[in-house]
């Protein structure tokens, strides 16, 4: 959830708010954004999520005639791919190595198991599972930053990047909306990864609420001026077998879905920064990741554990409160 709140270099005091919608990458995109009229906003609202679908057709594992999945499809051979897809990767990469491999988007056969996992209510055969685990592993992406290719190197390796596509999307989507229709004011938002732009007209940031993780938990309202905040968590997506609750987000290292109740928030600098993060912190030991952050420049983290009798203990790092004012 959010509400407009340092005026933009683009965005007159005449300026007036503008909202949109639309559903991509299994989610709604919300675009919000201050424009002189409402023609304008329109044509550049439509070409943000032109945008949007056009990563999506790059980037989804569920079209099989996605560059991904073609990608996927072609292990052992080194494939051309977009300068999109390329600088993803590359993230990803940075990311796993900085993390020892908590976030590693190699994932993807494990990923599916506990997708279906979900829908029987019944855990992944541990045949399966043991199977799908032999092709984990992200040093076994090659990238070739020269040629721009990647090749993998296991035959049945799949990729998931749907701990990092979103939060890439909306950095380009309001991207595209400052350099193409030179609007500054604007806010975009795929479910929980929010990208922001200079914040609304007389205002000095957008306010942003991180969603509460337990009953009677009072959100927790941020400032944010172009900057990007993610959040996730097993409060929706959790599948509950033999009395353990297992979040959607898996440990590469395991193959299992994670245990118990938390929620992660990072704030960073870009989208495509705090959507990852989100998982790598979750997968961390506490104090490795709350280092990860901090010498991460702009990032922030806050992260929410629930208890018993729905106690909730977070824990944040030294630079959060300063987006928290």
């Amino acid at each position: 959830m959010f509400t407009s709140a340092t005026r933009g270099a683009y965005a007159p005091r005449s300026d007036s708010r503008f909202e949109f919608e639309s559903k991509h990458m299994g989610t709604t995109f919300r675009i919000v954004l201050y424009a002189e009229s409402k023609d304008r906003a329109e044509a550049a609202a439509k070409a943000a999520f032109a945008r949007v679908a056009q990563l999506d057709g790059i980037m989804s594992d569920y079209k099989p005639d996605s560059e991904l999945m073609k990608l996927c499809g072609a292990s052992g051979r080194a494939i051309p791919v977009s300068a999109e897809l390329f600088e993803v990767l590359q993230n990803a990469e940075e990311l796993s190595k900085r993390s020892d491999g908590a976030f590693d988007i190699t994932v993807g056969p494990v990923v599916q198991l506990w997708r279906h996992a979900r829908r029987t209510q019944q855990l992944p055969e541990k045949d399966e599972l043991a199977a799908a685990m032999k092709v984990v592993g992200w040093k076994n992406v090659r990238l070739d930053g020269k040629a721009r290719t990647a090749t993998l190197l296991l035959p049945g390796m799949r990729l998931d990047l749907g701990g990092i596509a979103k939060g890439y999307a909306a950095d380009e989507a309001l991207k595209l909306l400052r350099e193409k229709f030179r609007i500054a004011s604007a806010l975009v938002a795929a479910a929980g990864d929010i990208t922001c732009g200079d914040a609304p007209p007389d205002k000095d940031a957008w306010d942003v609420d991180i969603a509460p993780i337990a009953k009677g938990q009072t959100p927790r309202r941020l400032k944010l001026a172009n900057a990007a905040v993610s959040t996730s968590g097993d409060l929706e997506q959790f599948v509950e077998i033999g009395g353990v609750r297992y979040s959607h987000i898996v440990n590469p290292k395991t193959g299992l879905g994670l245990v118990g109740r938390q929620s992660v928030t990072v704030i960073a600098k870009r989208g495509v920064t705090a959507d990852s993060y989100t998982k790598a912190v979750m997968l961390m030991p506490r104090e490795k990741a709350l280092r990860l952050i901090e010498d991460t420049p702009g990032a922030a983290t806050l992260i929410a554990v629930v208890g018993e009798n729905e106690t909730v203990r977070t824990t944040a790092s030294p630079r959060f409160e300063t987006f928290a004012k």
